[in-house]
């Protein structure tokens, strides 16, 4: 297997700005083949300064959507909802300006408690209405996407985080609803420990539609101090051929005491680039053992 491996920007810097561009060489001294940044606000990265550091580097590059409530698909208010439109045709047309083939991340919208929305008992009414518009909204942004050469990821969360997809069939059954060539899934296996029976037999599940994956720990610590099983999870993408990028988001840091929002982004307070490295090798020396293994 050839997967690219690389890091997500927030491992070291939110935002990550123009400023934040020398950090790509520890990227790739600490082994990894790209870089997997959060769609740019306007202000916070020149794109045609950033593609070419990029290509310095030698690193490739996909782009992770940042949704919120007011830009959101299955929005009841048409300004939200046409807002959420727009806001993908932007990350398509910010992908195809850096390079990138792949955006992710959960387009659908409908973020809960890090947006400030409460859960809340739904209606099949309105939990219809809702997939109705986030499958139209899809559709529209992925004509665009696809005039770009640029594919879309739909990315199940964890129930605390989002009350629209929260496993492998969810995302399934939005991206087959939408029927777009360039409307996948992507998985991340700190959601996947919660809300999927079974990573391997949900890797299997989502086959050819798996477009990016992303490799992280129960915990969200390095690969390798949790509890994920790689073998197994390496033996699953090797059964479906997937060949596509595979981003690590190692978000834990270690000095965490009593009273510490671990669900909050944090930033580093000391250079784990060794650890990364290490968690780079962990994951290429479990996808080679899978090859070899896999009928």
């Amino acid at each position: 297997m050839t997967n690219p491996i690389g890091i997500i920007s927030m491992f070291y810097a939110r935002p990550f700005g123009s400023e934040h561009l020398p950090i790509l060489a520890r990227m790739k001294a600490a082994g990894c083949d790209f870089v997997e940044l959060l769609v740019p606000e306007p202000g916070e990265l020149d794109l045609a300064e950033t593609r070419a550091a990029l290509a310095d580097h030698g690193l490739g590059v996909v782009l992770a959507a940042r949704v919120n409530l007011s830009r959101d698909l299955a929005s009841a208010d048409d300004d939200a909802h046409a807002a959420g439109i727009r806001y993908l045709e932007f990350c398509a047309e910010s992908a195809h300006a850096l390079g990138a083939g792949l955006v992710g991340g959960p387009l659908y919208g409908a973020p809960l408690v890090f947006a400030g929305r409460a859960p809340a008992p739904v209606t099949e009414a309105e939990r219809a209405r809702r997939i109705d518009r986030v499958v139209a909204g899809l559709r529209r942004a992925a004509a665009r996407a696809g005039e770009l050469g640029v594919r879309f990821c739909i990315e199940p969360l964890n129930r605390f985080e989002t009350d629209i997809a929260n496993t492998t069939e969810h995302a399934l059954a939005l991206a087959e609803a939408v029927a777009s060539p360039s409307v996948g899934v992507m998985l991340d296996t700190f959601h996947m420990n919660m809300e999927d029976p079974s990573i391997p037999d949900a890797i299997r599940c989502a086959g050819s539609r798996l477009f990016h994956f992303q490799a992280n720990e129960n915990h969200r610590g390095f690969i390798g101090s949790g509890h994920i099983d790689w073998p197994a999870v390496c033996r699953a993408l090797a059964a479906i051929d997937y060949t596509g990028p595979i981003t690590l988001e190692p978000f834990l840091r270690d000095a965490s005491p009593p009273g510490t929002p671990l669900a909050q982004w944090r930033a580093p307070h000391r250079n784990e680039d060794e650890e990364l490295a290490a968690s780079v090798g962990i994951l290429r020396g479990a996808l080679r053992f899978a090859a070899r293994t896999a009928p």
